[in-house]
């Protein structure tokens, strides 16, 4: 069903927004000094990023009055992260009534506006919400809030300019020109391949890659009609993309599964709360290592509706218990080596996650010797060895990387991880729908009180230098001299 959108309703609802806005004193007032590098303005804030997370980072920093800031991202206005180009699937995973990256503003909700557009009878029928419509959701937030983000820019490098100076080249392919920025802070928001890449197994990069492509590669479907078509893993990715290529016509999908059965149970949507929210940080090492290791090695489980995308399709073909152990071109042909014999495709996609492998992020280079992982800094039990874990960033309170080496790399400090791969220092924060506010609120309030601690002489200089007067001095008579005069009348 085609539905109308209401534009008046949306007008009304951005005047409402202005209006709490307004009623809460957002945002605040700009309060960071100007400071200036080789003759040029300093950024206090830039942001690697202008997907959701790098959205929502922006705008907690301007509703705390840090407004000289930049979103700069590599994508077309409109093609921000996964929602239109890797990801698959029809509609998101995350319930419809989240809040997301709404920063407590019940205007900025989703619900908010899809209600202003088309009405509460519609929102009480939408069942989970269209992907692609929350991409237009992220286009509207970036719009009302007035974001700055500055599309087609690509991050090549980041070095240090001085110990809290990050130097940030750029190339701008509107302008068709590279340019140097300077910034006090980093955020990266990069999302699940922020410190990486897609993950496949090593015998898979020796084979042409006309027979396959990772799951969030650009995969022209339409190509796919009447191939044999492959997918490796079980998981959400795995699921939408057999999903599409069944969809644009695959003569045949082999879904290859490591484990003999499905995992079931999402686990660590049972224990959501607030409480993990705010406290996994708290948690001693260890039990943030026993609590994600658990759920990884439980795994979470692709959502029912996705399974079924696939499954009813009759060309579609499970095959449990089936790992891959190689795979090659042999004859024209993609073969899928497995211990239950090789299977003939044509093209195959692996939907098998992405990797901590800065050798991949050349922008990092400067920073990756000294940047400091768990594996440097903590030891699992014995039986709980998780490579995945193991290459996580060991971070900050405000998702700042630590040194491996104290005092190898000062720099370092000034750059905030604040995508996927922090999961472990932080808990599920800065790649998820769920808790995204919560986690730009705490990134935020980590810079500001960085940039307040690192001017406090400008800020005690602006504290000496005020002088606006409360009182003007006529507003009383001074006692004492009245005392005197009656005193010596009555004398």
């Amino acid at each position: 069903m085609i539905q109308q959108k209401s534009f008046e309703g949306l007008a009304n609802l951005e005047k409402r927004l202005a209006e709490d806005l307004s009623y809460l004193q957002l945002p605040a007032a700009e309060w960071v000094p100007v400071t200036e590098f080789n003759g040029r303005r300093v950024l206090d804030v830039a942001i690697v990023g202008g997907g959701m997370c790098g959205l929502v980072a922006s705008a907690s920093l301007k509703l705390l009055g840090i407004t000289n800031t930049v979103c700069l991202d590599r994508a077309p206005e409109g093609l921000e992260g996964p929602w239109v180009t890797f990801a698959r699937m029809e509609t998101l995973r995350s319930p419809k009534q989240l809040t997301g990256p709404a920063l407590g503003l019940p205007a900025l909700t989703f619900r908010a506006w899809y209600v202003a557009q088309f009405g509460e009878q519609a929102w009480e029928a939408l069942g989970k919400i269209p992907r692609t419509q929350w991409m237009e959701y992220l286009v509207w937030y970036r719009k009302v809030l007035s974001l700055p983000v500055r599309n087609r820019v690509t991050v090549l490098e980041l070095k240090p300019a001085r110990d809290d100076l990050i130097e940030i080249a750029v190339r701008d392919d509107a302008a068709g020109s590279v340019e140097t920025l300077y910034a006090r802070h980093v955020v990266l928001a990069t999302g699940r391949d922020g410190l990486g890449g897609g993950h496949v197994p090593d015998f898979v990069r020796t084979v042409n890659r006309k027979f396959w492509a990772h799951s969030a590669d650009d995969i022209d479907f339409a190509q796919l009609k009447g191939k044999r078509i492959g997918v490796v893993g079980a998981g959400a990715s795995a699921m939408d993309n057999a999903a599409t290529a069944l969809e644009e016509g695959a003569a045949s999908l082999d879904l290859f599964i490591r484990r003999k059965d499905l995992p079931r149970v999402n686990k660590f949507t049972g224990i959501s709360s607030q409480g993990v929210v705010h406290g996994f940080a708290g948690l001693e090492d260890a039990w943030k290592w026993k609590f994600l290791d658990y759920v990884l090695r439980a795994q979470t489980p692709p959502p029912r509706d996705s399974t079924l995308r696939v499954s009813r399709h009759p060309n579609a073909r499970f095959h449990l218990g089936t790992p891959v152990i190689g795979f090659e071109e042999r004859g024209g042909a993609a073969v899928i080596k497995t211990p239950k014999g090789d299977f003939d495709l044509d093209f195959v996609i692996f939907a098998t996650g992405f990797k901590v492998d800065l050798s991949q992020r050349p922008e990092l280079q400067h920073f990756a010797p000294y940047i400091r992982f768990w594996q440097d800094s903590f030891t699992p039990q014995p039986g709980m060895d998780n490579s995945e874990l193991a290459t996580s960033p060991y971070l900050g309170t405000g998702f700042e990387f630590t040194e491996k080496t104290p005092g190898s790399c000062p720099a370092l400090k000034q750059i905030h991880c604040f995508n996927y791969p922090a999961t472990l220092s932080h808990g599920k924060l800065s790649g998820d729908i769920p808790a995204v506010s919560d986690g730009a609120n705490r990134l935020a309030k980590s810079i500001a009180r960085s940039l307040f601690v690192a001017d406090c002489q400008l800020h005690f200089e602006r504290l000496v230098g005020f002088d606006t007067p409360e009182l003007l001095g006529d507003e009383w008579a001074d006692a004492g001299e009245n005392a005197v005069l009656e005193q010596d009348t009555a004398g």
